[in-house]
Parts: structure tokens; C-alpha cells; sequence
């Protein structure tokens, strides 16, 4: 039952973000429209030269999705903390990890999901193959939770700072890089005929260790910031 318990905890607490997201249409269209705009600049700029074009298409799609996902963390816990929903929340005899863990895949979901669905789209423009398009979309699907995760550690280390949303970025963006470097690397394995499998499974360990320690790291900074 208890299992049970924690498991409707976090589809309420997914669905409850989810619903006041849609309510913020704007917010959500804002990293989505980031996205495609900074993808879709870097061919204009560069040239109509395929073969450049394909070199350099994981690099941008996957630096323009780090950024993107950047514009959102800040407020993560912001709202809730303005309104006491969070302090509520850390009164709750229920895991504040689960809660944590809650808002983190809706944020990804709000976030993260999106940037997957269009990359592919964006991927044409590169004038990428079927096959690397593919291991691009795993590859983001497989990293983008990840930004999330780390993205929420941020944010709730800097609650209730001013100019926290340019802190989260230099606590975050650094620790991001192993995501950028193997998801980039997946596709440039494939590009160069080889397997893409070891860069994928590296990034498969960074998710399964994201998810076990950033709910509970997240929790404790929360803790810290609402003393």
C-alpha cells in the first residue's frame, strides 16, 4: 500500500504541474520557440554547405536544448515558493523526495519532451540521415530528464536569491557537459559508421544515477534554502 501511496503521490503531483503549466502557455512556448529559432539561425549562417552542416548539426541541436531547458529552471520551485505551497509541502508527512521527483518529470515534460519531438524536424534542416536522426532523438530523450534533474538541484540551492536564474545556469551548465559530450558523440559515431551503443550506455548510467541521488539532494537543498 505504501508503494501504491508514493506512486498516486507522484501522478498528483506530475498532474497538479502539468495543469498549472498549461495555464502558462507562454512560459512553455518560450523555451519550445528558443529552441527552434537558435537550430534553425545556425544553417542561415553558415551556408548551404551540406557536409559542414551535417558535422555540426548534434553539436547545435544539442547546445541549443541545454540552453533551452536553462530558460525554465528558475522557476521551478518559484512559484510555489512565493505562494507557501512549497513550505506546505515540506510539512507534509509524505517523502519530500517524491514530491521533488513529482515535479521534476513535469518539468521535463513541460520542458524536455518538447525539444525531443522537434528535434528530427530541426535535424532536416542539417541535412541529417534517417539513422543519425534517430540516435539524436534517443540520445536527447535519454539526456534531456537528466537537465532536468541536475537543473532542479540548481534551482533549489539558489531559491529565494536574486538573480538566481543566472546562478542556476553557472551551477548547472557545467555539470551538463558529460550529457552534451556522449549525446553529441552518439551521433557522430553513427555519422562515421561506427556504434553509437557505448555513448548511449554511458548516458543510461547518468540517468539511473540522476535519478537515484537528485530527488534526495534536491529535498535536502530545499531544506537549506526555507531555513
Amino acid at each position: 500500500m505504501k508503494k501504491l501511496s508514493l506512486i498516486a503521490l507522484l501522478l498528483l503531483v506530475i498532474r497538479r504541474d502539468l495543469l498549472l503549466a498549461m495555464r502558462r502557455r507562454a512560459d512553455v512556448l518560450t523555451t519550445l520557440i528558443f529552441f527552434v529559432m537558435v537550430v534553425s539561425l545556425f544553417p542561415l549562417g553558415v551556408g548551404p554547405e551540406l557536409d559542414m552542416l551535417r558535422k555540426m548539426a548534434p553539436g547545435v541541436v544539442w547546445v541549443a536544448a541545454l540552453l533551452a531547458s536553462m530558460l525554465s529552471l528558475a522557476r521551478l520551485f518559484a512559484a510555489d515558493y512565493a505562494d507557501g505551497t512549497l513550505e506546505q509541502m515540506m510539512l507534509a508527512p509524505q517523502s519530500l523526495s517524491v514530491l521533488v521527483l513529482g515535479k521534476m518529470v513535469a518539468h521535463w515534460m513541460v520542458s524536455g519532451l518538447p525539444l525531443v519531438l522537434m528535434a528530427p524536424v530541426l535535424g532536416l534542416q542539417f541535412d541529417m540521415a534517417p539513422q543519425a536522426l534517430g540516435i539524436l532523438m534517443f540520445g536527447l530523450l535519454l539526456g534531456t530528464p537528466v537537465l532536468s534533474m541536475l537543473g532542479a538541484v540548481g534551482a533549489a540551492l539558489t531559491l529565494g536569491l536574486r538573480g538566481g536564474g543566472v546562478l542556476v545556469s553557472l551551477l548547472v551548465l557545467p555539470l551538463c557537459i558529460p550529457v552534451l559530450i556522449f549525446g553529441t558523440g552518439a551521433v557522430e559515431a553513427v555519422n562515421s559508421g561506427l556504434s553509437p551503443n557505448a555513448n548511449l550506455a554511458l548516458m543510461g548510467a547518468i540517468v539511473t544515477m540522476a535519478l537515484v541521488f537528485t530527488p534526495w539532494v534536491t529535498a535536502q537543498a530545499l531544506r537549506i534554502s526555507m531555513e
